[in-house]
This record gives structure tokens, C-alpha cells and sequence, in this order.
């Protein structure tokens, strides 16, 4: 059943953020920190159980499965990146259905052709706008609850130019999205043309390293957004620590470098203290030593 919390932190009307999510141990640590949204990326789960890139390569039963792991593991609601839908109007029905059992809240659609291609980088293609509007009546016609929403997002902006990517928006919003999410703008002003546009939240992509600039939070604010994913901060994060402790290995032998996270904490993060209270109930005491 999808969190309403998704929904009513978009009708309050209060800014928020959203960290995307990559991995399982970055769910955990999201946990810790306290966040009640989060954002399972494409792009980065796709790369981190695979090692392969984000241009629909991954299908839909492997991203559903994600998705499910991620809304079992993360203490908050699940926006869930769905791609074109996995091909045609019954894949996207069928995609919508799945990710709605699954657990997650919302589901982000985008237009491009399929196979797609991340919103960050070269040679994707967008499909014509009617197709697209279809696929969002589709999708809103499939939810179980009025609590999963829809995320429509164009990728027009490089292909087509920023007035396309406003009368698409325009259709999406009549065709019914709940929320708008222009992708891969260029500039401020560009963002704030789009968010003065329309009465509906807009999504803001702060893609670390993409074509769009990433003010502060209170900046995206005052230009209108409703919320921001950041769906790359923390795997590029975990890359530059990650290079750096295997570097220090590497080269001066350093296997407990300053600042490393607590393995005990973790342990109680990953759930070795349910594990740890069983065996205390059930598991028989160990034989004396003779």
C-alpha cells in the first residue's frame, strides 16, 4: 500500500529534499539520519547491482525487484524511478501495478524512446507527446490507491529546446501527473520559467556533475520547486571515500583510516541485534569446553 506521507508533503506546500538511494547500506545510513522520502535511482541501483549503465539495459522485473528490496529495507517512502515504463501502454499499466505491490509510493515516467538513456547524459530521443500523454492516463488509471502518484518527466530540453519541454509539461499536467519534473535544464532562469508555469509541485533533479545547476535547497525554493531529488550525492561520495581508502591501502598500507565508520553501529543498522536477540531465545547454548 502506497505512504500517503508522499502526498501530503506536496498538498502542505513546504520545500523539502529527497537523497537518492543506490544501495541497501545507504538505506540504512538514510535511516539513521532520519528522512521520510526517498528516491530509488535508476541510474545508481542499476549501477551498483550490476555494474552496468542506465540506458535500459536493466528490465523491469530486475528494477521492480530493487525497488521491493529498497521499500522492505528504507524506514521512509519509496519514489521509485520507472523509466519509460518498460516499453508500450500495457507494459506501463503492468509496470505500474507492480511497482504500487511492491511498496513504493510513486512512480517517476519519463518520455523518451525505449531503451532509454540517463537524463545527464548524450543521444536520448523523446517520443511524440501524444504517446506520452496516453501513457500517463494509463498509469493514473492503473493505482490501486490514491496515494501512488505519478511523476511525469520530459527529456526535451536538449533535443527539442526549452519550449518544448513547456508545452509537453502542459499536457502532462492536463493528461493528469500529479508532478511535473522538467529534466536537464540549463539555467535559473529556465527553472523558474517552468515552476511560474503551472499550478502543479515541480521536481527539481540536482544531478551532481549533469547539464542542470545545483543551488542551495533554499534557493530551489524561492524558484518555486515543491521538492528536489538528489539522487547521485551519495554515490559519488561513496566513490571519492571509497578511492581514497583503497589508494591509502594501496600504496602506505592503511587499513584503519581516520574517520571509518563504526562496524559495530553498523551491525546494529543492518539488523544484527534481531538476529543476535533469536539465537539468545532459541538457539541452543553452546557445549562446555572440555
Amino acid at each position: 500500500m502506497a505512504n500517503p506521507i508522499f502526498r501530503q508533503k506536496l498538498e502542505s506546500g513546504k520545500f523539502f529534499v529527497i537523497p537518492g538511494i543506490q544501495d541497501m547500506i545507504t538505506a540504512v545510513i538514510a535511516n539513521k539520519v532520519g528522512f521520510d522520502l526517498v528516491y530509488g535511482t535508476g541510474y545508481w541501483l542499476t549501477a551498483s547491482a550490476w555494474g552496468l549503465p542506465d540506458a535500459g539495459i536493466a528490465t523491469y522485473t530486475e528494477m521492480k525487484n530493487r525497488m521491493e528490496t529498497l521499500v522492505r529495507t528504507s524506514n521512509a517512502a519509496v519514489i521509485a524511478d520507472g523509466d519509460t515504463g518498460y516499453g508500450g501502454l500495457l507494459n506501463v499499466h503492468h509496470t505500474v501495478k507492480g511497482y504500487e505491490a511492491a511498496g513504493v509510493t510513486a512512480i517517476q515516467l519519463e518520455d523518451q524512446e525505449f531503451p532509454k538513456k540517463c537524463g545527464h547524459t548524450p543521444f536520448r530521443r523523446v517520443i511524440p507527446v501524444e504517446d506520452m500523454v496516453e501513457k500517463i492516463k494509463v498509469a493514473i488509471a492503473a493505482r490501486e490507491s490514491e496515494d501512488f502518484l505519478v511523476i511525469a518527466r520530459t527529456d526535451a530540453r536538449q533535443s527539442e529546446g526549452l519550449d518544448s519541454v513547456m508545452r509537453r509539461l502542459e499536457a502532462y499536467d492536463k493528461a493528469g501527473a500529479h508532478v511535473l519534473f522538467p529534466e536537464a535544464l540549463e539555467s535559473e532562469e529556465e527553472m523558474a520559467k517552468a515552476c511560474s508555469a503551472f499550478d502543479k509541485p515541480l521536481m527539481a533533479n540536482m544531478a551532481n556533475g549533469g547539464s542542470t545547476p545545483i543551488p542551495l535547497a533554499s534557493v530551489l525554493e524561492e524558484i518555486g520547486y515543491g521538492f528536489a531529488i538528489y539522487p547521485s550525492l551519495t554515490s559519488l561520495v561513496a566513490c571519492t571515500a571509497i578511492e581514497k581508502s583503497l589508494r591509502d591501502l594501496k600504496d602506505h598500507g592503511i587499513g584503519e583510516p581516520e574517520g571509518i565508520f563504526n562496524f559495530k553501529e553498523f551491525c546494529s543498522l543492518i539488523g544484527f541485534d534481531e538476529v543476535w536477540d533469536f539465537e539468545k531465545q532459541w538457539a541452543p547454548a553452546p557445549a562446555p569446553v572440555k
